[in-house]
Order: structure tokens, then C-alpha cells, then sequence
């Protein structure tokens, strides 16, 4: 699934990418299958790049930054900044100055929008690994994309000679070597993001649940108050009423139960 680009792009379903453009995905879709093999299929062209942008241009590193799938590959801060893990907070800072001058929209005025996102990666990849506890997740996430490749290549090696075969693989090359670790790691970095991009939804989920209870809860104590308040006001004019209607019932009682004497009638004598 290759986007009309041949990027990155193509590791991520390719109804998305048919532009060319940069995925935007959620990342609870994203194929983990198919990054592993964009991320061989890319490596080559990654270093490429890598190799052109080493000479630090404006341009270049607007491309880098910005090109397809970049929301992934710039998922580890050292690789935004293009710099080993080993270096130093100075060092760090120093690389920052060189590419934030470098893409900044107000130097790139004819690519703006780009250069605005350029910026914007590299401004939050440096203020991450200014915070040392995220700079020690990036580390871990690093380190072990490393031993697992480690872990994986020794594991071959062992079953090889289990089989009577040569140990020789092809990760003894160390560009190889590198190349299995970077895929590793950004699998780690990829899987990471798709958690946190789980987690916060599930958080929504939740604070809209919450505020809908809350909403609901508030409107029925409106309608009891309400529905007491009309009761209070209402009455006075029911006791009239009952007190009106309870007059007329005895009233109506009395008149019923009274009693007139009448004369008896007199009963007329015929004379024969």
C-alpha cells in the first residue's frame, strides 16, 4: 500500500494517502504490519536523505520535516534534532539554535506553512529533551529497540548452530545492524503514541460521560426546585379553594337536613 509519493506515507492505510500528502490517520488505525516493512523499504531513502540534509540548508530540513509520515518519524526527538543519543544538554541546545534559525517561518517566508511545522517539530523535540524524565522515556525507548534487535540476533544465531549451519546473519553488517534497530525503534515510538492517542480518547470518553451525568443531574434539581416552588406559591390558593368548597359542602348539608312543620291538611267533611 504505497502512496502516490512512494513515502512513508504508503505504511499507513492507502485510502488516506492517495494525495501523496502527510497521513493523518488516527493512530488506532495504523498498521503495524505494514510499518515494519515501509520502514525497510524506506531506510535506504531515510539515510539518503539524511545524507543530503547533513549539509544544513533551509530547505532541506523543511523537507525532512515535513515530508510524508513525518508525524511517525518525528516521534523520536533525537532523530529531529539529528542527533545521537549520547550528546550533551549544551550540545543539544546548540542544535536547536542552528535548526530552529534555519527553518523558521520568518526566514522562509516563500514556504510559511511548512517552515511553520518544520519549526514547530523541532521546537517540541528540543523542549522534550530539555525535561529530563521524558528524555530518559526517549532513552528507554531507544535502548530497547537495541537489546530486542540484540536479543533477536543472538536468539538466530543460536538456532543456527542448533541446525549445524553458519551463525552468519545479516545484521553482522552494522549498517544492517542499524537499519534493524531503527526499524525496531520506531515500531516502539509508533506504539507509544497509538497508547497515548488511546488513552486521551478514553480520558474524553470519560470527562464527556462525567459532564453529561453532571448536565443531567443539574437539570433534574432545577426541575425539583422548580416543580417546589410552584407547589409553595400555589397554595394558599389551594387551601381557598378547599376551605371555599368545604363552606359550600356544609352549607349545602344544613340546607338538606332542615326540617319545616306544616300544617296537616284538612280533610273535608261531605254532608249527605
Amino acid at each position: 500500500m504505497n502512496c502516490a509519493s512512494g513515502d512513508f506515507c504508503g505504511l499507513i492505510s492507502a485510502e488516506h494517502c492517495s494525495s501523496g500528502q502527510e497521513c493523518v490517520c488516527e493512530p488506532s488505525i495504523f498498521n503495524m504490519t505494514n510499518l515494519l516493512r515501509g520502514c525497510i523499504r524506506s531506510w535506504c531513502q531515510v539515510k539518503q536523505i539524511e545524507k543530503r540534509d547533513s549539509v544544513l540548508t533551509s530547505k532541506n530540513q523543511i523537507e525532512r520535516l515535513t515530508r510524508p509520515g513525518s508525524s511517525y518519524f518525528n516521534l523520536n526527538p533525537f532523530e529531529v534534532l539529528q542527533i545521537d543519543p549520547e550528546v550533551t544538554d549544551e550540545e543539544i541546545k546548540k542544535r536547536f539554535r542552528q535548526l530552529s534559525i534555519l527553518v523558521h517561518p520568518d526566514k522562509n517566508q516563500d514556504d510559511a506553512d511548512r517552515a511553520q511545522k518544520a519549526f514547530e517539530a523541532v521546537d517540541k523535540a528540543y523542549k522534550l529533551l530539555l525535561d529530563q524524565e521524558q528524555k530518559k522515556r526517549a532513552l528507554d525507548v531507544i535502548q530497547a529497540g537495541k537489546e530486542y534487535v540484540e536479543h533477536t540476533v543472538k536468539e538466530r544465531k543460536k538456532q543456527l548452530k542448533k541446525e549445524g549451519k553458519p551463525t552468519n546473519v545479516e545484521e553482522d553488517d552494522p549498517e544492517l545492524f542499524k537499519q534493524a534497530v531503527y526499524k525496531q525503534t520506531m515500531k516502539l515510538f509508533a506504539e507509544l503514541e497509538i497508547k497515548r492517542k488511546e488513552r486521551e480518547a478514553k480520558e474524553m470518553h470519560e470527562r464527556k460521560r462525567q459532564r453529561e451525568e453532571e448536565i443531567e443531574a443539574q437539570e433534574k434539581a432545577k426541575r425539583e426546585r422548580e416543580w417546589q416552588k410552584n407547589f409553595e406559591e400555589s397554595r394558599d390558593g389551594r387551601v381557598d379553594s378547599w376551605r371555599n368548597f368545604q363552606a359550600n359542602t356544609k352549607g349545602k348539608k344544613e340546607k338538606k337536613n332542615r326540617t319545616f312543620l306544616r300544617p296537616p291538611k284538612v280533610k273535608m267533611e261531605q254532608r249527605e
